[in-house]
């Protein structure tokens, strides 16, 4: 009896841990359909409910900048002191590489939003369903001059593509690379991916949709790598995001004795392969260009499974592990009302730190010391009625810790505040504004 008990207690650690590191994926689950959309112009509003962001009005199908909102409240929350000893990092062009991209920022539930079937009408207005607010200059200057240095740009692009080729829209193309263009033309980095594209209908890692899932894979990395061919190494292509299986047992975590959890594992290697060669034959800087490879929902679980594995790649040293990680997930992602839930963190806490530095570290051993560069692609704590104070602590001890270890890290951010539900915004876009200037200094603080 004591030896059941035992065990059950480490299946439910290994969820917990599995789980603390997947957001974005999760948010999304319940999305806007048409009947959500009118389409006359209106203002836009976003209210976060659990689980869904909801757009209570319309969206515009043409983009208008926004005046950008240069009176921003000086911080009146205390950014805390955090002292880590920086461990040993190697001394790489690709290690520099990741330093240089010092912080970075997700415009998230924009070009990631879609619909189960194409069911609106105007395809750019995918970019406002979730979010309420069209991309502008104005809004990537305010993150440039804030101090962020990088920006992911999350894409699905299953709405946006027709034929058994998977051929993408010209105009939802066009509409991209000019956001993409926004932070590439300031010199900043930019991370372009595969987002809510994870579906038995285009890719799926298990062996059973595997042939599909290359079709799809090898089909929008080509026209990726074609159109973008040209851009310098400030464009980082992500092959996939958070690839799971979606809908089963084990999407949110990962069992590695499961013989289904150990096919999708070998699935997601296949295709990340697949994704190497395809963006390495394409022309222009292609072959030189860093390319962000996760694991099984690009957990940190994920990344350090042993069936994990980097692509063999011609070009040496161009490879980054992929982690997302909303860590601690009781204090970070779990909803308020949930059992379990923790709305307090403190920097100088073990008992609030101590879920960051073990996954961290682990990272560290596994792949930085080993030469392996790590870019945590998304992390973030969501409001918990007001709980700026610790979302402060908890901002500037994770990229302290992460930056002494050689990562850099990409706050999401949703465009979300009220409501009951995953409220990870910090700039309001349609203000150009930051609502939560304090929490951007604590991140700002250890970034360099």
């Amino acid at each position: 009896m004591k030896k059941n008990k035992k065990f059950i207690v480490s299946i439910m650690l290994i969820f917990l841990f599995a789980f603390s590191f997947s957001a974005c994926g999760k948010k999304e689950t319940n999305k806007t359909t048409s009947k959500d959309v009118s389409e006359t112009a209106t203002e836009n509003t976003v209210d976060s409910t659990e689980n869904n962001t909801e757009v209570t009005t319309t969206v515009t199908p043409t983009v208008t900048p926004t005046e950008a909102v240069t009176a921003t409240p000086e911080a009146t929350s205390n950014i805390p002191d955090v002292v880590i000893e920086a461990k040993s990092v190697p001394d790489t062009e690709a290690f520099q590489f990741v330093k240089d991209m010092k912080i970075g920022w997700n415009l998230g539930n924009t070009f990631d939003a879609f619909t189960d079937g194409n069911t609106v009408a105007n395809e750019l207005s995918y970019e406002t369903i979730w979010c309420g607010v069209a991309t502008s200059q104005p809004i990537i200057d305010t993150l440039y001059d804030a101090g962020f240095n990088s920006i992911r740009i999350p894409v699905s692009w299953h709405n946006h593509v027709s034929g058994d080729d998977f051929t993408i829209s010209e105009a939802w193309l066009n509409r991209v690379q000019e956001v993409v263009d926004y932070a590439y033309n300031k010199g900043m980095y930019v991370i372009l991916n595969t987002h809510h594209d994870n579906n038995v209908d285009f890719y799926y890692p298990t062996s059973e949709y595997i042939e599909g899932s290359k079709r799809y894979i090898q089909s929008i990395w080509s026209q990726l790598a074609s159109r973008f061919a040209d851009y310098n190494d400030h464009l980082i292509f992500e092959s996939m995001n958070e690839p799971r299986m979606v809908g089963s047992n084990f999407e949110w975590w990962l069992d590695p004795n499961d013989d289904s959890c150990k096919d999708a594992v070998q699935s997601i290697n296949l295709l990340n392969q697949l994704f190497v060669d395809t963006v390495r034959n394409g022309e222009g800087n292609n072959n030189n260009r860093y390319l962000m490879i996760p694991g099984y929902d690009a957990s940190a679980q994920g990344a350090l499974d042993a069936g994990y594995a980097l692509p063999k790649d011609l070009t040496k040293d161009k490879l980054i592990v992929s982690v997302h990680a909303y860590t601690p997930y009781n204090f970070a992602l779990q909803g308020p009302t949930e059992s379990g839930n923790v709305s307090e963190f403190h920097a100088d806490s073990k008992d609030s730190v101590k879920d960051i530095d073990s996954f961290m570290d682990q990272l560290y051993t596994k792949f930085i010391s080993n030469g392996i560069p790590v870019v945590i692609g998304e992390f973030g704590a969501r409001d918990k009625d007001g709980n700026t104070q610790d979302r402060i602590d908890y901002a500037t001890y994770y990229i302290a810790a992460a930056r002494a270890r050689g990562m850099s890290c990409f706050w999401w951010d949703n465009n979300a505040f009220t409501g009951t539900g995953e409220n990870f915004g910090l700039l309001d876009r349609k203000l150009v504004m930051w609502r939560y200037k304090d929490i951007v200094q604590g991140l700002m603080k250890y970034a360099n």
